[in-house]
């Protein structure tokens, strides 16, 4: 009998309890498909098979390298249910990432996506002695152009554990019912921001406890989710929030999910299936507000007039909301009826968020502006906090109990402390990953004796219960005045305007703040549009003198926010957008200040005045 619940044993009991049930839906040439559970479980085990046929066995590893969809949760579980551990691959991965995760992670199966992930694989398989087996999903541009004989399609992945199965009919059960708490369940790596990625080790107890935590009455919804809620998961696999989201929370309470065909086509997904449950990072919501400024600066004059009353009701409302931790006042409830009727409905239909009780960013911090328009509109909003290495829980803002500015309450069973020298968060439970795979250093530095987890976040508790992350502690700037200076909430400040898309802010060192900007191009270009303002390309957009004047009405209305040693006495607008590729930004869109500081050396050395070696050669 089984030791431990496991992410294949919970799946297998809602395929046991309601068979026919929709899991999950995923789109096909513009149509919805739908898995029951049944076909969840069933479609798992086939993989576990075909896994065992190839080789795998407990403790083993498998990548895979795809865009959400049901294969992706098929080749999770399966790989569970055998007691192996799943790497996940971000779509966007480089071919020289691909190759660092999988030689690090020792990955002996690879599933990747189609052509373009194959590609990848193949321009670095000499480096990966121990890949033995790429199983391909989507077909086209593969057959015929490899002959490799470690090359198998999805169709005949599944034949191979359909055989394996009619020989070994009990061998994935068998596995998956004597799995132990300690197993590895999966590897999930850092987004390196200051170095080559580290990989996670989460057992099977740590997502365990994820799923009592995300499952619990008080921990993040009330009430709790059920299996009628609905979900769209389109933010990587890969990442922690939404393995957590997606996966967890679907075994855990059997909720629906469904799977965007892409990132760029979340918002029809939305629209389509108005889901009740919502996760997303910063810059989704942030994106999605810059939408609403876009398609408002096309509308007719009258329009523009009265959905911009609507907006200060929105306003007011979400004024009054944050006074009340997220509570409704009489007044409120009476303006927003109003609104509702005539404005919100509509614009939250739109935005696919119509039927969103209970809504969440996190992964990174989010301007206070941007919760306060969708709790305006009614969006149940609510910032949230975790990380890879605690299993995604840390703290959470509960229905009713908001408080604007910070990232919520310790769930039940954590503990939370924040240095008093250092201010630095830790947290202890038993999330707590086991450590960094192969990296017992990195581990003894994140992990102490007492299991207290250093975090790296810099943070303070606002009215004694709630926490406030400030920023990490390697990005804090420290002036020359010896003034500490949290950069985030600046470039937090400036990236709510949907003007803004990235905002880095420098300083270390020196006398006053400065800041490097690259403007939203979708929001600036129809502004420039409507001004007829004639522009070719990103960077002549960035040079005009106009869009200098527009952003800084953004930096100056930052300011006001600050302490005159907080403002950003100068900006430069940077001449071109951030690339995964380029090495600008991780594979979860974060700003590699590092690569970011080398590539604008000599354009931050001019707004100090300073000599660049180009100067100081003529």
């Amino acid at each position: 009998m089984s030791t431990a619940e496991t992410l294949a044993l919970r799946i297998r009991e809602h395929a046991r309890r309601t068979p026919e049930a929709v899991a999950m839906r995923d789109k096909n040439f513009g149509l919805w498909e739908q898995v029951t559970w049944r076909e969840y479980w069933d479609t798992s085990v086939q993989v576990g098979h075909a896994l065992l046929s190839l080789g795998i066995g407990v403790g083993d590893r498998v990548a895979i390298h795809s865009e959400n969809r049901r294969e992706w949760l098929f080749s999770d579980i399966g790989t569970v249910a055998v007691r192996a551990a799943t790497v996940g691959v971000y779509p966007t991965n480089p071919a020289h990432e691909v190759l660092h995760l999988l030689r690090d992670s020792g990955s002996s199966v690879l599933i990747a996506e189609d052509q373009e992930q194959v590609d990848k694989a193949f321009e670095i398989l000499e480096e990966l002695p121990r890949l033995r087996h790429i199983v391909y999903i989507e077909p086209r541009g593969i057959a015929g152009h490899y002959t490799d004989e470690r090359l198998m399609s999805w169709p005949e992945f599944l034949a191979r554990g359909a055989e394996h199965a009619r020989a070994h009919p009990d061998a994935v059960t068998d596995l998956a019912e004597a799995a132990k708490p300690g197993d590895l369940a999966t590897l999930i790596y850092t987004s390196g921001t200051t170095g080559p990625p580290k990989g996670a080790m989460l057992t099977i107890d740590n997502i365990e406890f994820a799923i009592e935590r995300v499952s619990q009455e008080g921990a993040f919804f009330d009430p709790p989710a059920t299996s009628k809620d609905l979900l769209v998961s389109y933010l990587p696999l890969c990442h922690v929030a939404e393995r957590c989201f997606t996966t967890w929370l679907n075994a855990g309470v059997g909720t629906q999910v469904n799977f965007a065909e892409s990132i760029e086509t979340v918002t029809t997904a939305l629209r389509e299936v108005q889901p009740t449950v919502v996760f997303g990072v910063p810059r989704i919501w942030e994106k999605i507000v810059a939408g609403i400024h876009i398609r408002m600066s096309g509308a007719s004059w009258f329009k523009r007039r009265v959905f911009a009353g609507f907006m200060r009701l929105a306003d007011w409302i979400g004024d009054c909301l944050v006074k009340n931790r997220g509570r409704h006042t009489v007044a409120t409830r009476l303006v927003y009826l109003v609104c509702w009727v005539v404005c919100f409905r509509a614009l939250r239909e739109r935005l696919g968020l119509r039927h969103t009780r209970y809504a969440a960013s996190g992964a990174a911090p989010i301007a206070p502006e941007v919760l306060k328009f969708f709790m305006g509109i009614g969006v149940q909003m609510h910032e949230v906090y975790g990380m890879t290495e605690n299993s995604a829980m840390g703290t959470a803002n509960l229905p009713g109990r908001v408080l604007l500015g910070t990232v919520g309450e310790p769930h039940p069973g954590v503990e939370i402390t924040v240095d008093e020298g250092t201010g630095e968060i830790l947290t202890r439970h038993r999330g707590n990953f086991v450590g960094y795979w192969k990296r017992p250093d990195a581990t003894a530095e994140t992990l102490d004796a007492e299991g207290w987890l250093h975090t790296g976040d810099v943070g303070e508790w606002a009215r004694g219960t709630h926490l406030k992350i400030t920023d990490r502690i390697k990005d804090i700037i420290i002036t020359a005045g010896g003034k500490n200076v949290s950069p985030s909430e600046l470039e937090n400040s400036l990236k709510a305007s949907p003007y803004v898309k990235e905002a880095v802010v420098i300083g270390d060192g020196r006398k006053f703040l400065t800041a490097l900007i690259g403007i939203e191009l979708d929001t600036v270009g129809e502004w420039a549009q409507r001004r007829r303002l004639a522009f070719t390309t990103y960077r002549d957009l960035s040079a005009k003198p106009e869009v200098q004047e527009l952003i800084q009405e953004v930096v100056d209305e930052t300011n006001e926010k600050f302490a005159q040693v907080e403002t950003i006495k100068r900006f430069s607008l940077m001449p071109k957008e951030l690339d995964h590729d380029e090495g600008e930004l991780t594979a979860t869109q974060k700003v590699k200040r590092t690569a970011i500081t080398e590539q604008f050396a000599s354009t931050i050395a001019q707004m100090y005045g300073e000599r660049t070696p180009e100067t100081a050669a003529s």
